[in-house]
């Protein structure tokens, strides 16, 4: 990220985001990704305690494209939360009641029991129950559920049932059921890839030699709004992914850019240059009706709507040095949020509406995160060119891009800084990550 030397501006920050953010969609690519283009994940550290959990060979998994059960293994630990014990090829029956008495002697707090079942019409039914092998009373179930998917959605529905486990002991819902989209850059070429929460099953939705950039899930996880320089200027369009449609949000004079969805999806908050420096803007989801949120003297960029859709976070320099900002949409009022440093810019509030994550200039840019009930700041990485910023839906991870040795990756971290993960594409650049909602 570039910096100006005598007075940092959010103009730099706001070209660079441009610079960074290069691919989305263009047009609908139905090919799947090359098998090189898959995101390689490597975890480090792990939560406080961890739970113990045993996760079965499912009854009969055999009969499916793909072990269901090393998916969701696979997600449980790479969320550096859960400790799996070793059974080898044990199989639990869902229909049953597992020995839990010998399940804990095995080291096992909770153990899941699941089966597999062929259906008449060629579909499967997954049926799981979670036990917990601390209690000895009747409740020693903590609950169950059924799926039935067709072959192909072996993957989205291990990650339905690894997000069952994790909430049931965690007491926080899941987010393996998600996806993330990303750019990645070879050479001159730009890609935006879509993606399982874990890197698997990717799919190219945009190629193109030109950038696009601020890719921006819409909240029910339909459609993408980005930026594109095909025009050889950013404008804003909006991607419906089950079609490949896509349509011209917003292409006013100037700069069209960084959107960002009202939480009913309405609404898009972007900014523009039609009138005077780059400026907030509300625009509605069909293009229509662009009206300017606040006037400013200064350069008013990177909005980020709140979960209850009441405020609209931003970056400014209004104060002189950029910095971050709530705007309260039905009063006006403008508060400052950020003190600490000279640098702060790119909000992203959580989903729970208690955190803030943002970049922070400290020894280069890093990802940090406030407690927006204290105002306390935590700065959450080790890198110096972290970009992008952007939650999973339950609040506890945090997908951002970084450079490592001049090369473009992404990264998560959780939001109390002990979980990391790393994510790669073997020679090629990685960026722009931004992370959808839970799937439906």
């Amino acid at each position: 990220m570039k910096i100006s030397v005598t007075r940092p501006r959010i103009d730099v920050i706001f070209s660079n985001l441009f610079r960074l953010m290069c691919v989305l969609l263009l047009t609908c690519v139905s090919v799947s990704a090359r098998a090189q283009d898959r995101l390689d994940i490597t975890v480090t550290g792990s939560g406080g305690q961890l739970f113990p959990v045993i996760i079965p060979v499912f009854e009969n998994e055999g009969s499916l494209p793909q072990s269901i059960s090393e998916i969701v293994r696979a997600d449980l630990e790479r969320s550096g939360l859960f400790r799996l014990v070793d059974t080898g090829p044990l199989t639990l029956p869902e229909s049953k009641v597992p020995d839990l008495a010998a399940m804990a002697a095995r080291g096992a707090d909770a153990v899941l029991a699941a089966s597999v079942t062929t259906l008449s019409d060629g579909r499967f039914e997954i049926r799981v129950r979670l036990f917990d092998t601390t209690r000895t009373d009747k409740k020693h179930e903590l609950g169950g559920m059924a799926l039935r998917m067709p072959a192909a959605q072996h993957r989205i529905t291990a990650h339905r049932i690894a997000d069952f486990v994790y909430e049931k002991l965690t007491g926080i819902p899941g987010y393996f059921a998600t996806r993330i989209a990303y750019v990645v850059k070879t050479g001159q070429r730009y890609e935006l890839h879509i993606a399982d929460s874990d890197g698997m099953n990717p799919q190219p939705a945009l190629r193109s030699h030109e950038s696009i950039i601020s890719p921006a899930w819409s909240p029910d996880g339909q459609q993408l709004a980005y930026v594109s320089f095909e025009a050889k200027k950013p404008v804003l369009y909006v991607h419906t992914l089950a079609t490949g449609q896509r349509r011209v949000l917003a292409n006013f004079k100037g700069s069209n850019s960084a959107p960002t969805w009202s939480p009913d999806g309405k609404r898009l908050a972007v900014v523009l240059t039609k009138d005077a420096l780059s400026q907030i803007y509300i625009i509605n989801a069909d293009g229509s009706g662009a009206r300017r949120l606040m006037a400013s003297d200064g350069i008013d960029t990177e909005p980020a709507w709140t979960a209850d859709g009441r405020s609209i976070y931003f970056t400014s320099d209004r104060g002189g040095d950029p910095q971050i900002y709530r705007h309260d949409i039905a009063n006006g009022g403008i508060e400052r949020i950020t003190f600490e440093g000279n640098y702060n810019v790119t909000p992203r509030p959580s989903p729970d509406g208690k955190r803030l994550a943002f970049l922070t200039r400290n020894n280069g840019f890093r990802v940090a995160i406030m407690d927006l009930a204290t105002r306390q700041t935590t700065i959450l990485t080790d890198s110096s060119r972290d970009e992008s910023p952007s939650f999973a839906p339950n609040s506890n991870m945090i997908l951002y891009a970084t450079v490592v040795g001049n090369r473009g990756m992404l990264s998560a971290v959780s939001a109390d800084g002990r979980v990391r993960q790393r994510l790669t594409i073997q020679a090629a650049d990685v960026r722009e990550p931004a992370w959808g909602p839970t799937q439906k």
